[in-house]
């Protein structure tokens, strides 16, 4: 039975409010969920397309997103809340603008300083700009001898210097006044190298050192029409000081009677143009290249007028044998011996007769400082057949346990030096210690103090920077040091007698 008009009409206004109408109710409330549920979707995908930076701003957003339905009696608490956070908003912007603002002031001036950089102006601009084709100073901002310009020479010798990457002239760069070459002698050609194995048949002596001095030398000593004499004062490869020679170390690695004409004839070409020191028998003339023979260089042959006539090539001695009290007051540490006025005055003394039959033996170990000298008698050594006075840190002084110098080493120290001072000999120790840092850094202060004439190095850079006090610290707190360290190789080399170490 279907109802009436009026009763439909009666059911359906009071539907909303009776329990019996779920089904109409269940319908209309299906169609506002659909329609509710498009409103989030619109919102939510409004939302992230918004970029982030924005809703830190947006006070829409932020409303919509936090705001609550007020009551009544929240209405102005609300209106003050919302005051405040305009405010924290406006503080924000206000400071970030601040901020651009900063940041772009910042730019514009680094901007302007790269323009004066680049386009110099007044002064700035004739420095930059001297010598410079069409500019003021043109021709004249270098100098014939600018090859070492810049370079102070330092007593540093440059231990196996054929094993750097660029050979002689990395030492030169460094300011190091020693370089040394090991040569093997094979196919009637002078080789450089460490060992046998490394040996390669563009590494000679001609291409790696005696070719290169050649040049570097007649740089340094120009021909030019201004003086059409030459300058009889021959200039060195130090520009900052033309008078310091360059020591040419040559280690004989194969037999030295055999090697010794091969090395007379590839010093031939520095002979002739005067580049060699040599001894005259009554004094020394210095030359920009110092020739020293080391390991199997035979003394008798150095020593001798028929095989070393011009007394050009020097001899490396045996620092070990010249010890010296350092206590005594018969000469003072780092004098120099009387100048020689003959040639007699430059021979060593004659020995006694029970010494005789052991200067007539010859050493029959070979090495530096032991092939063909006599044994028994230091003073054979001299400036006229010597420059050099050297010996194994390790085998003369010993291993330092402590981290630190004994007394006995360091009386080993001051009184091998003195007796290489006394013949007019340069004191030089070798295989020194490399590692650690601080170990060696305190080995090179103490031997530079002491008077020792050449650090024997193999860094450079570390040899070089005069800043050895850098890596003292944890050392000398562990191994308690109290030596006074100045740092570097221009410090002073006189060590206090009584120094604490």
């Amino acid at each position: 039975m279907h109802p009436s008009p009026a009763e439909s009409i009666g059911l359906t206004a009071r539907g909303p409010y009776l329990d019996d109408t779920n089904a109409h109710s269940d319908s209309n409330l299906s169609v506002s969920d659909t329609i509710l549920e498009d409103d989030s979707d619109s919102l939510n995908e409004n939302f992230q397309q918004r970029p982030k930076w924005r809703t830190l701003f947006s006070s829409k957003f932020t409303n919509r997103a936090r705001r609550k339905p007020s009551k009544p009696g929240n209405v102005t608490r609300e209106k003050i809340f919302l005051g405040k956070r305009k405010g924290s908003r406006l503080c924000l912007k206000v400071g970030f603008g601040i901020l651009v603002l900063l940041g772009a002031i910042q730019l514009l001036s680094l901007i302007g300083s790269l323009v004066v950089l680049v386009l110099p102006q007044g002064v700035h601009k004739i420095v930059d700009l001297w010598g410079r084709p069409g500019h003021i100073g043109a021709n004249l901002a270098s100098w014939p001898t600018d090859f070492s310009r810049d370079i102070t020479p330092i007593q540093c010798h440059s231990h196996n210097d054929y094993w750097r990457r660029v050979p002689l002239y990395s030492a030169i760069e460094a300011g190091c006044v020693g370089v040394e070459a090991d040569i093997w002698l094979f196919q009637d050609e002078l080789f450089v190298g460490h060992s046998i194995a490394s040996l390669t048949p563009n590494r000679t002596l001609n291409s790696l050192y005696i070719y290169p001095l050649l040049d570097i030398l007649s740089k340094q000593n120009p021909k030019h029409t201004l003086i059409p004499e030459r300058d009889p004062q021959i200039h060195g490869v130090f520009d900052t000081d033309p008078e310091q020679t360059l020591i040419f170390l040559i280690d004989f690695k194969t037999a030295g009677a055999a090697l010794w004409p091969y090395v007379q004839s590839a010093l031939e070409p520095l002979r002739k143009q005067n580049y060699l020191t040599r001894a005259n028998g009554t004094e020394i003339i210095p030359g920009p290249i110092t020739v020293v023979g080391t390991g199997n260089t035979p003394f008798d042959l150095v020593d001798s007028d028929t095989s070393n006539p011009h007394h050009d090539i020097f001899f490396d001695s045996p620092l070990a044998d010249m010890y010296e009290d350092p206590s005594s007051e018969s000469l003072p540490l780092g004098t120099s011996p009387p100048e020689v006025t003959s040639n007699e005055g430059m021979q060593a003394e004659a020995p006694s007769t029970e010494d005789a039959t052991n200067l007539e033996r010859r050493s029959d170990e070979e090495g530096q400082g032991k092939s063909g000298t006599t044994s028994g008698n230091p003073d054979a050594y001299n400036t006229g057949n010597s420059y050099y006075a050297s010996v194994a840190f390790g085998e003369a002084i010993g291993q330092l346990w402590d981290g630190k110098f004994s007394e006995d080493q360091l009386d080993k120290l001051r009184g091998q030096t003195r007796g290489a001072h006394k013949r007019g000999l340069k004191a030089r120790y070798w295989d020194l210690p490399f590692w650690p840092i601080s170990l060696r850094n305190h080995v090179w202060d103490v031997l530079v103090k002491e008077g020792v004439d050449l650090l024997n190095v193999d860094d450079l850079k570390g040899a070089t920077k005069r800043n050895w006090n850098k890596h003292h610290g944890w050392w000398k707190r562990m191994k308690s040091v109290s030596y006074d360290v100045n740092g570097g190789i221009d410090g002073s080399i006189e060590g206090p007698a009584g120094a604490v170490f």
